[in-house]
């Protein structure tokens, strides 16, 4: 959706030519942006503006599989159809130092954060009040991508973050030293891989909603993360769910819905 569209809409209401059921139709079927070549009946990309009206966060960018010229084309369309009043927050997950240089090249602003794979860009007031809480922990620094996926891209919608980092459950007290600050959160996200036993143990420790993400670290029997996959799955800790392997971004997506909820 692009702030001309809307001012176009209630200059309409505003006039009287548009009725408001007739504009509340409209803005419930916006058009999306098409990309692609002007020879071709299929576009490359079809962007969503519509979509954080209708769920509250915006769409995100999956860079993985897109060159940087289509990474960076999309990247810069979604940043101008922010406003004053709605200023641009635009995230790409999974990307690399490539399509970055690009992206940073039609959009200056834009930031890189290496160890998440992500790109983003804010350009909301840093005084901007954070809605909710999310803790990001994870078992070990080898889980560290998929955390920071999750910490960035909670961090990136509006939720206050922390970081509890190399917490599993090899050394324990590690974990029990940094209860006091998993109680402070709306919602925890824990990343972990081998056996996957560190959401039970957050799961037992807290009384919110615990989401696991299943890392694909491990020695040969771990099977690229299934292994933690399964035990997750198989959680004694009612209050855990589980999302697919290395999905640090589904995680945060579902936690800053959640911490949302509770800061109202």
């Amino acid at each position: 959706m692009t702030p001309k569209f809307i001012l176009d809409l209630l200059h309409e209401v505003q006039s009287g030519t548009l009725s408001p059921d007739q504009a509340s139709t409209r803005l419930a079927n916006l058009p999306y942006e098409s990309l692609g070549s002007e020879a071709s009946d299929i576009p490359e990309a079809r962007i969503d503006h519509h979509r954080e009206l209708r769920t509250g966060l915006p769409e995100v960018i999956y860079a993985a599989g897109k060159t940087p010229q289509q990474t960076a084309e999309i990247f810069a369309r979604m940043a101008a159809a922010g406003s004053p009043a709605s200023p641009a927050k635009v995230l790409a997950t999974r990307a690399t130092r490539d399509h970055f240089a690009l992206v940073h090249a039609y959009t200056p602003a834009a930031v890189w954060h290496e160890p998440a794979r992500c790109i983003t860009l804010n350009l909301e007031p840093a005084s901007t009040p954070t809605r909710g809480h999310v803790a990001v922990l994870c078992a070990g620094t080898s889980d560290l991508p998929v955390a920071e996926e999750a910490a960035v891209t909670a961090d990136l919608f509006g939720a206050r973050v922390t970081r509890l980092y190399d917490v599993g459950v090899a050394g324990l007290h590690r974990l029990l030293s940094v209860r006091a600050q998993l109680l402070e959160a709306n919602v925890v996200i824990v990343c972990a891989g081998m056996e996957g036993a560190l959401p039970s143990v957050v799961g037992g420790l807290v009384a919110v909603p615990v989401i696991a993400v299943p890392t694909s670290v491990g020695y040969g029997a771990s099977f690229h993360g299934l292994a933690a996959l399964l035990g997750m799955l198989n959680s004694c800790s009612p209050n855990v769910t589980v999302v697919n392997i290395d999905n640090g971004f589904g995680a945060a997506y579902s936690a800053t819905l959640i911490a949302r909820a509770a800061s109202r």
